[in-house]
């Protein structure tokens, strides 16, 4: 990372706040600046992800329609087995894709024949040249060593919104669990992949906030995903409009200028937006997508549309990760 941009850990409410606000060809103009220091040439990390273990969750996220509280519960699909997922992984990575995701919906990494079978995926995957990330729950300090003893790169485990909205959304984990989780993994010498959803009823402030606790983290969190809101029927915000795709591309600016060495991740609800809305999420400072044709239990812009934004953009797919992120 060039010298010239700062990074820093202590960013305000007030500060975030109004980089927000800011206009945004002004936001935009900044956004720029530290993207263009930090990540010459524009390369974008392709990232795919896979559902092993869908529905039934006990949680009660109020977006998530694989909770087993919601009757969106998508619960009946078996569970994927380690062959089948790694012929995935073999056939993202014959697609383009430098990273693997790996999600299990549950509340926390259940030990034994499940746990074991996660740790032949991770170790399967970064067998294949690939980044291994897994995104399970929460998890204990012997899980975090074992998996990273396996080789994973990265651990998702998302803020979701603020420390002041976050009940109206979850109220089967505490906020104060997630960022327990989260030094469990850094403990274990393993990078995150953190970010948050917008779009879920949450203000400005609310931004500000989530933004603000993600800064605060020291060192930043490797990958940020940013978000928006799919409403998926049987939900509790199945009614919730989408989001203005330009608070789309604000959130991702801000982001970039936050916590400028990390990957920002233009993640779910890309389906929902136009080519150049991409295009401008982008500019605006987001190196990686989510690439294929699903995203855990919703849509994902399909291969080929992915190759031609990008080709449009003049953006280069990023094979190989100069980091762990």
């Amino acid at each position: 990372m060039t010298e010239a941009v700062e990074v820093r850990h202590d960013w305000t409410r007030s500060e975030i706040e109004a980089l927000l606000d800011l206009p945004l060809m002004d936001l935009l103009w900044r956004a720029q600046g530290v993207h263009r220091a930090t990540n010459p040439g524009y390369h974008v990390q392709l990232a795919s992800l896979l559902s092993v273990k869908t529905g039934g969750c006990e949680e009660d996220c109020a977006y998530c329609p694989q909770s087993m509280h919601h009757s969106s519960d998508v619960t009946g699909q078996p569970e994927l087995q380690v062959a089948p997922v790694l012929e995935r992984a073999k056939a993202a990575k014959q697609a383009g894709a430098d990273r693997f995701c790996m999600g299990w919906a549950w509340r926390e990494i259940r030990e034994g024949a499940p746990f074991d079978a996660m740790l032949q995926m991770v170790s399967g995957v970064r067998a294949l040249g690939m980044e291994a990330c897994v995104t399970a729950g929460m998890l204990t300090d012997d899980q975090a060593k074992r998996l990273a003893e396996a080789g994973l790169t990265a651990y998702n485990h998302n803020l979701d919104t603020s420390p002041e909205h976050y009940d109206k959304i979850i109220t089967t984990r505490t906020f104060q669990e997630r960022l327990e989780t989260l030094e469990r993994v850094r403990q274990a010498g393993v990078t995150l992949c953190c970010g948050g959803i917008i779009g879920m009823g949450e203000t400005v402030k609310d931004r500000a906030s989530m933004l603000q606790v993600l800064a605060s983290i020291n060192p930043h969190p490797e990958s940020v995903p940013i978000n928006a809101l799919v409403a998926v029927e049987g939900t509790p915000l199945e009614e919730l409009p989408p989001i203005d795709p330009i608070e789309l591309v604000r959130m991702i600016a801000v982001t970039r200028i936050l916590m400028p060495g990390s990957r920002v991740r233009l993640s779910a609800g890309r389906e929902q937006l136009s080519q150049e809305a991409q295009i401008l999420c982008l500019q605006a400072g987001a190196d990686s997508i989510f690439y294929g044709e699903t995203l855990l239990t919703t849509g994902n812009p399909a291969v080929e549309a992915d190759r031609e934004l990008l080709r449009t953009a003049g953006v280069q797919a990023n094979w190989h990760s100069p980091a762990a992120a």
